[in-house]
């Protein structure tokens, strides 16, 4: 396996400390710090990429920062940084149909089940969904219960909340604004 560079960058944002990383090709991470399985993601960021990570930054880590920021304070609704998704050909193509939801939008676990050809596979869904490296670009917060609840999100159903909070019904609104809320 050819080894790729990887240049990793821990960054406060409001939404909690989270890590960005890029390879030449482009954001292959973007994930919270704390969540509980942060090291099995950056363990496969390792596998596939190899184990030449260095911290820094980089033009692609800047673009995604800058592209972040203007997100979460509502004025930026589609990411134009490059992306270097890396998984299993499953999981991939439940990261490409999660890219295809729309901002503002919501859609259930079977929907994208559906959506990808593999209706019965509800839970393989949410388990793909849950190995997703690059949070809020590749936007599994937009994925709920067919029931309508917030399941499960790896930076928290909070901050799922408020991800949701402000792609809908609150348009122009930043995520500051409902940080205590």
């Amino acid at each position: 396996m050819k080894k790729t560079k990887i240049i990793l960058k821990e960054v406060k944002t409001p939404i909690g400390e989270m890590v960005f990383g890029s390879s030449e090709k482009g954001l292959c991470l973007l994930d919270f710090k704390y969540r509980k399985s942060f090291p099995r993601i950056l363990k496969r960021i390792k596998e596939y990429f190899g184990e030449d990570i260095t911290y820094g930054t980089s033009k692609i880590i800047e673009l995604a920062e800058n592209e972040l920021n203007q997100y979460l304070q509502g004025e930026l609704k589609i990411f134009t940084v490059p992306l270097d998704i890396k998984g299993n050909e499953f999981q991939l193509k439940v990261w490409e149909a999660l890219l295809q939801i729309k901002y503002g939008k919501t859609v259930s676990y079977l929907d994208i089940a559906k959506k990808i050809n593999r209706p019965k596979a509800v839970r393989a869904i949410a388990n793909a969904n849950g190995q997703n490296g690059i949070a809020v670009i590749i936007p599994c917060h937009r994925v709920i219960g067919s029931d309508g609840s917030l399941t499960g999100y790896g930076g928290g159903i909070a901050i799922k909340k408020k991800l949701i909070r402000l792609e809908s019904r609150y348009g122009k609104n930043k995520i500051t604004d409902f940080i205590k809320k």
